[in-house]
């Protein structure tokens, strides 16, 4: 090949060199042609790779919304099931405590018709042991009366036995 610029340096007066200038031009036209179509396909293949990136990309993104989705709904399930278990867990304190309340209530009940019955029993236990004093005391007071009457007839007896036999031996 023949380069432009010498051609260019070389003197017109040659008819042959305008020829070859020609030659030379359209080579470098082709030339430019050829490079031209093998940027073509090399500039399709780029875009084609720069679409297929920024698909990749913007899936990538709609992969994390997706997960940043779902993490909050499983966040939100789980807040609903926490305050559902807070909830029931109240209701069943608050069950608890008005059984509590209701033993107690019972208990207090028992307690009071126990102790009614334990006085009612104590009253008639005092009134019996009253009672039986009374009849032990009456009957302590009889004995005693009877005895001293015996006693004060066996002495009287003896008296008069004792006054008879002094009376007959003075005699």
């Amino acid at each position: 090949m023949i380069n432009p610029r010498e051609q260019a340096r070389k003197p017109k007066g040659k008819t042959e060199e305008p020829v070859e200038l020609v030659a030379e031009v359209r080579a470098e036209e082709a030339l430019a042609a050829v490079r031209e179509q093998a940027m073509e396909p090399l500039a399709e293949v780029l875009g084609r790779v720069e679409k297929a990136y920024a698909a990749y990309a913007e899936a990538e993104r709609e992969v994390a919304r997706a997960y940043k989705a779902s993490e909050q709904q499983v966040e939100k399930t789980y807040k609903e099931a926490e305050q559902q278990a807070n909830s029931v867990c109240e209701q069943a304190i608050e069950q608890a405590l008005k059984v509590r309340e209701g033993a107690e209530q019972q208990a207090e009940k028992a307690y009071q018709k126990a102790v009614q019955q334990a006085e009612e029993a104590y009253r008639r236990a005092k009134e019996q042991a009253k009672n039986v004093y009374d009849e032990n005391v009456r009957q302590a007071l009889t004995a005693r009366k009877e005895t001293i009457e015996q006693a004060w007839t066996v002495r009287a007896e003896a008296v008069d036995q004792s006054w008879k036999i002094f009376s007959k031996e003075k005699k």
